[in-house]
């Protein structure tokens, strides 16, 4: 049974901090309390409840917008050919769809360009580069890649073909001053007030600076596109916070009755269609088909699903996606499995706070997803490394506040190429180095990993009392929504509970099924993976309780129900 950690984000508020800034914004003082544990100040409430678009942003206001404008318009104007060049990701598929569609819509003659995730890799490469060149191509626009791409712009603009920038990774030292503009909210230079968007994030708003630009009605434009903004932002996992939790707010409105026929064909494939679309929805079900296309086959696909008109069309492609996300799930299995049976067998594993594994054959278009399965069982960060002829292609996860970027930074002699984020990256290496990477990169974590990192942490919000267990609550915290990262579903500790019934559920009796009571209050609740605990509790024990208030809705009767994220005993202290 793995130990957790329970901090209480609220450390250091005080009650009357709490009470002072529910009375000025009207609001009840448990959702005060979770405003203030978010990082917001009073006077910042109303504008996070309301998810209004006059959250977004002046697009004009990032760094080089005012370039990206005027070239792409000029290539508007004159008829240049104009290629958009994506990545076969969630994120890189919804800005290729994205910006595709509204310069299609602008008349523009227009192509898009993904590379293949097995021979080409992520980015920008030469050979695609000097192919394009040769089909007259005078305008390239990146979304969701570039931001590293020096060698590869400088040599378009050498060949007379212009490069626009839109990527939201983090830059290193140098950016790709040949090409015209460079739009990245992390860029250093940039006082953007937001960092934080995905790639489509950057991809919609060059849309919505082209509108604003061309005298079009934004908030028409705005509606048209925000469906595969918010796709992509939820995929991505970025922060849902300011801009972005205003994308995912109107994007989900919309997609209870999607203008796409191909978003519809995905939601009835995946068995959702008749269901409310929320963020989990999207992550857990659309996600994993469209990442799918660019994992096992090409990303042209999904791409084609976004863009098509006709439903025969949308219908096929979304039998294709599901068929290939089946696969997909096999190889991961296998992929898994392989990768649990080499850190079983090595006999210095444990000694290791990073792990590094490589093999010949692992399909790389999944070892990223396998990559964080094993980071949530060992929690440690992890990096997968798929071979092929002595070239290595890894993706890597992290734990903690241990900065995968920065360590791959640092172990950069070792890599031909990475990129990536502080808990997410890839990279590029040759086989013959890979020993002298795992030694440097655990030499590194050993410097800058602590032990608190290497221990899971639930962070709760605050205490809750049992006149809060109820569906009145739940509705109540529902006004917090879109959750993700940056706004996570509240977290509650409930203590002094007394254990009325348990039962193991689900396949395999994985799943813990228990009824409690707290002040006179019974609620049920559910813990997936947490069987377990069905030897150790019985009637009458009593516990401490780290869950979500969530609703239960079953043949339209709404109960509230209480999804737990850890159990601890009366007499534990280690809370």
């Amino acid at each position: 049974m793995v130990r957790k950690i329970w901090k209480f984000r609220s450390e250091g508020i005080t009650a009357q901090a709490v009470s002072s800034a529910a009375e000025k914004n009207g609001i009840p003082q448990l959702l005060a309390s979770i405003l203030l544990n978010r990082g917001l100040a009073p006077s910042e409430f109303k504008t996070f409840l309301s998810k209004s678009k006059q959250g977004i942003l002046n697009p004009m206001t990032m760094l080089d917008m005012d370039k990206a404008v005027e070239r792409i318009k000029t290539a508007l104007q004159t008829g240049e050919k104009i290629v958009i060049y994506g990545d076969y990701d969630v994120d890189g598929i919804t800005s290729t769809a994205l910006l595709f569609g509204f310069l299609k819509s602008m008349g523009a003659d227009i192509e898009y360009y993904i590379p293949d995730r097995k021979d080409e890799g992520y980015g920008i490469n030469i050979m695609a580069v000097n192919k394009l060149i040769k089909e007259g191509v005078k305008l390239l626009i990146t979304v969701d890649c570039g931001i590293t791409a020096i060698g590869e712009i400088e040599f378009a603009k050498l060949q007379g073909m212009d490069v626009v920038v839109t990527d939201h990774h983090t830059c290193k030292e140098r950016i790709p001053t040949a090409a015209v503009a460079v739009l990245n909210p992390k860029r250093g230079d940039d006082e953007y007030e937001f960092d934080a968007l995905a790639g489509v994030g950057v991809a919609f708003k060059l849309v919505l600076a082209l509108a604003m630009n061309m005298g079009l009605n934004t908030s028409e434009v705005f509606d048209k596109y925000v469906e595969l903004a918010a796709i992509g932002t939820i995929a991505d996992v970025v922060p849902l916070t300011s801009e972005n939790r205003v994308i995912v707010e109107k994007g989900l409105a919309l997609l209870q009755n999607p203008s796409r026929c191909g978003i519809k064909a995905l939601l009835e494939v995946s068995g959702v269609a008749d269901k409310k679309v929320t963020t989990a929805t999207v992550a857990f079900a659309l996600a994993p088909r469209i990442n799918a296309a660019g994992r096992l086959s090409t990303a042209t696909t999904a791409v084609e699903l976004l863009l098509t008109e006709n439903e025969v069309t949308a219908a096929e492609i979304a039998r294709e996606l599901d068929a290939s996300n089946k696969e997909r799930q096999q190889t991961e299995l296998e992929i898994h499995q392989e990768a649990i049976a080499m850190i079983e067998s090595d006999k210095d594993s444990e000694k290791k706070n990073v792990i590094v594994l490589a093999k010949e054959g692992w399909h790389n278009g999944v070892i990223g997803i396998v990559a964080s399965r094993l980071v949530e069982h060992f929690h440690r960060p992890c990096i997968l490394i798929s071979l092929d002829n002595g070239k290595g292609k890894g993706s890597g996860r992290s734990v903690g506040n241990f900065n995968l970027f920065n360590a791959l930074t640092a172990c950069e002699p070792f890599l031909t190429n990475f990129g990536g984020h502080a808990v997410a990256a890839g990279l590029g290496i040759n086989e013959d180095k890979l020993a002298e990477f795992d030694e440097a990169i655990n030499k590194y974590a050993k410097d800058n990993l602590t032990a608190e990192d290497l221990v899971p942490v639930v962070k709760i919000d605050c205490v809750l009392g049992g006149t809060n267990l109820n569906i009145a609550t739940a509705k109540l915290l529902s006004t917090l929504e879109p959750y993700g990262m940056g706004n996570e579903t509240p977290v509650f500790a409930i203590k002094d509970v007394r254990v009325i019934s348990v039962s193991a559920v689900g396949i395999e009796k994985k799943h813990l099924k228990m009824q409690v009571e707290k002040d006179g209050v019974r609620i049920n609740s559910i813990g997936f993976g947490m069987g377990e605990f069905v030897e150790i509790l019985k009637y009458g024990d009593e516990i401490h309780l780290a869950a979500k208030l969530d609703i239960n809705n079953f043949q339209g009767n709404e109960t509230a129900q209480l999804v737990l994220c850890d159990i601890k005993m009366k007499n534990n202290t280690d809370i």
